[in-house]
């Protein structure tokens, strides 16, 4: 009979059969489905999941100790101990606090307890004495020692997993951690699997002479689960043209994927070809591509759906499964390409302090770093969050001898999952919400995967400079010029590139309530010192603007900024996302405190606006040649990305983003 498509065993390259192949399939979107937790593991994420609350939901002890106020503890030592009035109230793990630390106080806190207003440190139990209601302290504490504040672990509004992330044991523990007892999944595309062939018996029968057993419905089933199908085996169908038709025709309508085994040669695969042809269009599109094992592979389509005839030798059928059907599979359930399991040695991108005397497994995240190999970056304080752990992708040992491994140096990456896979695009610098939109876009749209790790705008312009990052999200004001960014070219070094991102509001957190009949300025708040505030953290662009805001308060007072600072409550607490600002003005801990407009929105506070800063990318010239970096520039550029952006409170682009000189 005649062949539509490639006729029979007309060897065509792989390309060329994947291409005739993908343009007659339907890849249209996935369906999700939600089910309860002790249901998902191994599910795809539908969707990209956000974080409704802030994990921890208030500023919390990692150790038992004593929380107090960080300046009273500095002239500690060993032999010259500081003594503290201890107050009566504790703080054990889940009780409410009403005490006020006061400098010269100090009050008991267990391992979770809500740290206390007023208190900006933990001194642990093994440097302290209680004697009475007076507290002795051997150790000094830095401000923020021994804190994990709210939203350092997960923060409102962040997008905490993406679409097609498979639920494993990490993710699973980070949706519970929220309070979610479901979550929307990919709905897994069914999978006929058909066996044919009356040399075929099934495992478990009686072989008779010249009869083998089928293996290829058991290995084609599991590898179906592997890459996220549902199979389903419909039974071994023997060389008869109506059982053959009656077991398509069901495939047909009720299956995503219909995969036979067995029967792609001349003579007895007839049948077998004839039956596909008949039975829907366009039918046999493909017979025979140019590999070795896996030539006489058949691949067809049934209205959109994928059809395919594997080789009977199970070795030729697991190869060509791997080759075509699998990415398709993976594709109809919202997977990402897969990847064999790998031990990789990468280089520590930064220093890191191992704890004193103790064997340590530290968490690691993996980026390319050129012709060097991947470089590590350890993920510090990551003891208490779960978030660290679901996003790692590995662990390296630090032996109980070693209190350093120095930048550069060699380290083995055992991974956490099956697979080791580097993700297509890398960036490295101050978190943003315009940022997770672009990568949403990304992952959905170009089916690119992305690793982002914030560590601020300074340490990514660093991490730029050494060739770790693709792309470095960064807000600086130079002090000179009065501009964001350009300067930043200079550390990076004649290669460096500056990619025009958008424009972010920046301004002051409050109470509305406490501010009833006009919003608090910075002018104002810096004299008033019953009012506390939470700062962010050091080389951070939202400090780098307050420090330069203050300075200029302080040369019109006629004073200096470190006198003006010096006398502003909290100044010296830290903390390394506005959101984590924002939950300490919500809950009362703090009063005030610098933030983006959106996220003062999430968490329903006053916002005083004091700059419009601009957000921006910093790249080497090399980078801009590759593949995912283009493709997310394109989505900057896109209408789409700047309708979505704009939607959010304090955001803003122009005819530039996206661009660069």
């Amino acid at each position: 009979m005649a062949r539509k498509g490639i006729h029979f065993l007309k060897t065509v390259s792989k390309a060329e059969a994947e291409r005739v192949w993908h343009d007659a399939l339907r890849f249209g979107p996935t369906l999700g489905e939600v089910v309860p937790l002790d249901e998902a593991q191994g599910r795809v994420v539908h969707e990209d999941v956000l974080v409704p609350i802030d994990v921890p939901p208030f500023d919390r002890s990692l150790v038992d100790g004593y929380a107090v106020q960080a300046a009273d503890t500095f002239a500690a030592e060993e032999d010259a101990p500081v003594t503290l009035d201890l107050a009566r109230e504790a703080a054990p793990a889940g009780y409410v606090p009403e005490t006020e630390v006061t400098r010269g106080d100090a009050l008991e806190v267990a391992t979770g307890g809500i740290i206390p207003r007023g208190a900006d440190a933990v001194q642990m139990v093994e440097h302290s004495e209680v004697e009475g209601r007076k507290l002795r302290l051997y150790k000094s504490v830095a401000p923020g020692a021994h804190i994990q504040g709210a939203g350092a672990d997960m923060r409102v509004g962040e997008t905490v997993l993406r679409s097609g992330q498979i639920l494993t044991t990490r993710e699973l523990g980070v949706l519970a951690a929220m309070g979610l007892e479901a979550v929307e999944v990919s709905r897994r595309p069914r999978v006929a699997i058909i066996s044919t062939g009356d040399e075929l018996v099934s495992p478990g029968q009686t072989l008779p002479p010249g009869k083998i057993f089928d293996s290829n419905a058991t290995t084609v089933a599991a590898a179906v689960r592997d890459n996220g199908g549902a199979p389903e085996f419909l039974g071994v169908i023997p060389d008869d043209e109506e059982a053959l038709r009656a077991v398509c025709a069901r495939a047909r309508d009720e299956f995503d994927v219909v995969i036979l085994s067995g029967g792609t040669s001349k003579g007895a695969g007839d049948l077998t070809f004839g039956t596909i042809d008949s039975t829907a269009n366009p039918g046999i599109l493909v017979h025979g591509v140019g590999i070795k094992p896996g030539k006489p592979i058949v691949l067809a389509a049934w209205e959109g759906r994928p059809v395919v005839v594997l080789p009977g030798f199970p070795t030729s059928a697991i190869i060509t499964f791997d080759l075509f059907v699998a990415p398709v599979i993976r594709r109809l359930a919202n997977l990402p390409e897969d990847s064999d399991p790998e031990q990789v040695e990468a280089r520590l991108a930064v220093r890191y302090h191992s704890s004193d005397g103790r064997h340590e497994r530290v968490l690691v995240n993996l980026v390319r770093r050129g012709p060097e190999g991947p470089a590590a970056y350890p993920i510090a304080g990551a003891s208490g969050s779960i978030h660290a752990f679901s996003q790692a992708d590995g662990t390296m040992e630090v032996p109980a001898d070693c209190s350093v491994v120095r930048e550069g140096e060699k380290v083995q990456v055992a991974p956490l999952a099956r697979s080791l896979k580097m993700a297509d695009l890398t960036l490295i610098g101050s978190h943003c919400r315009g940022v997770d939109l672009a990568l949403g876009i990304l992952r959905k749209d170009r089916r690119i995967t992305a690793k982002v790790i914030h560590v601020g705008s300074s340490a990514g312009v660093e991490a730029c400079k050494r060739g770790e990052t693709d792309l470095a999200g960064v807000h600086l004001l130079d002090p000179t010029s009065g501009e964001y960014n350009a300067h930043t070219l200079e550390r990076v070094g004649p290669d460096g590139v500056l990619v025009r991102g958008y424009v972010r509001r920046q301004g002051i957190y409050f109470r509305a309530d406490d501010f009833p009949t006009e919003p608090p300025t910075l002018e104002s708040l810096s004299n008033r010192s019953e009012l506390r505030m939470l700062n962010r953290n050091r080389g951070a662009g939202t400090r780098v603007l307050l420090d330069l805001l203050l300075d200029g308060i302080a040369e019109g007072r006629g004073i200096s900024g470190a006198d003006l600072r010096a006398g502003i409550p909290g100044y010296d607490a830290e903390t390394r996302s506005h959101n984590a600002v924002a939950a300490a003005v919500a809950s009362g801990r703090a009063d005030w405190g610098l933030g983006i407009e959106a996220v003062a929105d999430a968490y329903d506070l006053g916002f005083f606006p004091l700059r419009d800063e601009e957000y921006d990318f910093l790249t080497l010239r090399d980078r801009l040649d590759r593949e995912p970096v283009k493709a997310f520039l394109e989505v900057l550029r896109s209408s789409g990305f700047k309708e979505a952006l704009e939607a959010l409170p304090g955001f803003a682009t122009d005819p530039r983003t996206g661009e660069w000189e």
